[in-house]
């Protein structure tokens, strides 16, 4: 469980119920985000098969994902697709956030249990994917807008093609960052807590305010793990993606004070 101090930021607002709108999230020490990956790669050495099953399923899921961007558009959109890859990763890893909850009950992870999970919080889950995807369709017009510029059938040289991306980059930074204030700690809460979506969003965003160092620092750590996934051609993801997924888990448990909130425990346990 968490290391950091017990202290945290309440909210004096309530809502339905007496709830706080808006979980309070506890301060973090700069390099925190570092003690979460040890702790993702611990659960990884705990379940190695089933992370790598899942973690080769996303790979997979890459792989057509590029075939079917690569003959209808060419590799421009590729690269833009890689870009919007941020936006759906956060929803594709709540199964394995699942894997790292039954680690911490002590229980041997099973892909049907992930599935039952995935299937007890559909509601929750699709609300939250609904408001990727309109982040998502901001951002990919967003992105044409700029490709306009950029005619895929040219052939740029590479002060052109350099360019491209850095506005492209410019541009989706911006949607990127709202995609992570919002997904850094939403879906965790939402698999661990009795949630609605909008509270654990806003949970999400007031937690990276809180902490706008160490989360940078982990947001940074989450770039660098993408380009490596996509610098061996999706490969590393087999491996990146469980690790990320259960450090984010713990990233949750240590930042988020959800007591508030009924938890999921009980229904995890006996189902």
């Amino acid at each position: 469980m968490a290391e950091s101090p017990l202290h945290s930021e309440h909210s004096t607002t309530a809502g339905p119920a007496g709830l706080p709108f808006v979980a309070p999230s506890r301060p973090l020490a700069l390099k925190r985000p570092l003690k979460w990956l040890k702790r993702g790669w611990r659960d990884f050495r705990h379940a190695p098969g089933i992370s790598m099953l899942y973690g080769g399923f996303l790979v997979l899921l890459c792989y057509i994902l590029a075939f079917f961007t690569l003959k209808l558009g060419g590799y421009i959109l590729l690269l833009s697709l890689m870009s919007g890859f941020v936006f759906i990763a956060p929803v594709l890893a709540i199964g394995l956030y699942s894997i790292s909850c039954q680690l911490q009950y002590g229980l041997t992870p099973r892909i049907t249990y992930c599935l039952r999970e995935g299937r007890r919080h559909l509601a929750d889950v699709m609300v939250f994917s609904v408001v990727l995807l309109v982040i998502f369709l901001l951002w990919a017009r967003a992105a044409s807008m700029v490709h306009v510029f950029f005619p895929i059938e040219a052939r740029p040289d590479l002060a052109d093609l350099a360019l491209f991306l850095a506005i492209g980059s410019a541009v989706g930074s911006v949607f990127a960052t709202l995609v992570f204030c919002a997904s850094a700690f939403a879906l965790p809460m939402m698999l661990d807590r009795k949630v609605d979506t909008i509270t654990a969003v806003l949970t999400s965003v007031n937690a990276v305010l809180r902490n706008k160092a160490p989360m940078a620092l982990w947001a940074l750590l989450i770039v660098l793990a993408l380009a490596i996934g996509f610098a061996t051609a999706f490969l590393g993801f087999v491996i990146l993606m469980p690790v990320l997924a259960y450090a984010t888990w713990h990233g949750y448990l240590e930042t988020i004070d959800a007591g508030a909130w009924p938890e999921n425990r009980l229904e995890r346990i006996d189902t």
